[in-house]
């Protein structure tokens, strides 16, 4: 429907920052629109602004200008505390080397994000039981890190960004430290996330291959969006 409005709105999204005397730019008057539910590729060259639209998506970072809406929420201009209860709520991370925590388990590495939460401790079992299933590591529940593979370990990492039920899902190179099939198993699993749960994925990567499994693939270059593949099968997901 014409004018209806997109889950994330960027206009003229800027984020400048100062190094000693040097300005740097990593992203500069970016207008971008993304609708609920899409799968899309971020690439691009080193220092494209690719990680910072991320981290500015996920409310890690705040843009220097312009404006950011999430679901009709300007998340730039949300206080740090507000910001921060807002990203738990609706933001699930996926990073290149994991960040788990390598004392916890890997039920204890998903049901961490759940602590945040009032939920009862039944509560939270339900939920980082049915994340563990979900991405195909449950018999794996009571392993450290360093006893997983570097594939179990992304498929924990992953269950513990779906685990509070996010409706966006950002990752940084989520197959960047994996080999070829456990790089596609893992590109699967998101997939059938974004199609079964219905959840929008926006990931940055450098490898083309990966892109047989988004929606979009968009190209960043010194810090401007240009335009945008789509798959023909697909609806246009996003606007630029």
């Amino acid at each position: 429907m014409e004018n209806m409005m997109s889950l994330i709105e960027c206009r003229k999204l800027t984020r400048v920052y100062k190094k000693g005397s040097t300005t740097i730019t990593p992203l500069s008057d970016l207008d971008m629109d993304v609708e609920e539910g899409t799968f899309i590729a971020l690439m691009g060259p080193s220092g494209s602004g690719k990680t910072t639209l991320l981290n500015l998506i996920a409310g890690i970072d705040t843009p220097t200008s312009g404006s950011l809406v999430v679901d009709g929420i300007e998340i730039s201009k949300l206080p740090r505390s507000t910001l921060a209860h807002w990203r738990g709520e609706n933001i699930g991370y996926i990073f290149q080397l994991y960040n788990l925590i390598p004392v916890l388990t890997a039920y204890e590495n998903v049901e961490l994000p759940l602590l945040l939460h009032k939920l009862t401790a039944k509560e939270r079992h339900t939920k980082v039981s049915a994340a563990l299933n979900l991405v195909g590591i449950a018999d794996r529940h009571d392993h450290f890190p360093n006893q997983l593979s570097g594939g179990q370990e992304q498929r924990v990492a992953i269950a513990r960004a779906i685990v509070t039920d996010p409706r966006i899902i950002v990752a940084d190179e989520p197959t960047g430290d994996l080999d070829r099939t456990s790089a596609s198993e893992i590109l699967s699993l998101l997939r059938q996330i974004n199609q079964e749960l219905g959840r929008t994925l926006i990931m940055v990567t450098h490898d083309p291959k990966t892109t047989e499994y988004t929606q979009q693939t968009l190209h960043l270059e010194k810090g401007r969006l240009l335009e945008s593949e789509s798959k023909d099968s697909r609806p246009q997901a996003v606007r630029v």
